[in-house]
């Protein structure tokens, strides 16, 4: 199982329950060519096709053009992927939990490199802040469309 970098100078983790299926929620989640659709923070994404273990996507949010590599897919429950962007490098966990017709959706991210190093506390809040939007555009949009 693919985790985040436990050593890295930034980590965060948040979750957040949407009153939701799990079903939908993944299905909204993993569509990443339509993240620009319900996800104001995300400008643009090139996905090379379905998500797959080692498949890429191009994506362009807070001002960086990021390329993500897919290292670890459990349909419906676990999504890791990675990669570097302006000399920082990213591991980012989503896991997804059903309790009833609700879905708990948990993410941590590791950012390690020298940018990371030199303003720590400055990305860790950038970072956070980030995070927090993403789970609350994705809550809004999935119980939008229950």
């Amino acid at each position: 199982m693919v985790t985040i970098d436990e050593s890295a100078p930034v980590i965060v983790r948040l979750s957040t329950v949407i009153d939701a299926p799990l079903e939908s929620v993944w299905a909204l989640h993993t569509d990443i060519a339509a993240w620009p659709l319900w996800n104001p923070d995300v400008v643009r994404v090139e996905a090379e096709g379905p998500l797959r273990p080692g498949g890429s996507f191009s994506w362009h949010t807070h001002g960086l053009d990021i390329t993500s590599t897919v290292r670890e897919l459990v349909p419906g429950e676990r999504i890791v992927w990675g990669g570097p962007a302006a000399g920082i490098t990213g591991v980012h966990v989503w896991t997804f939990e059903q309790d009833g017709g609700r879905t708990t959706v948990r993410t941590e991210e590791s950012w390690s490199g020298a940018p990371v190093e030199a303003a720590a506390d400055d990305l860790h809040k950038a970072l956070h802040d980030s995070l927090e939007s993403w789970l609350s555009h994705l809550k809004g949009r999935a119980e939008q469309a229950v």
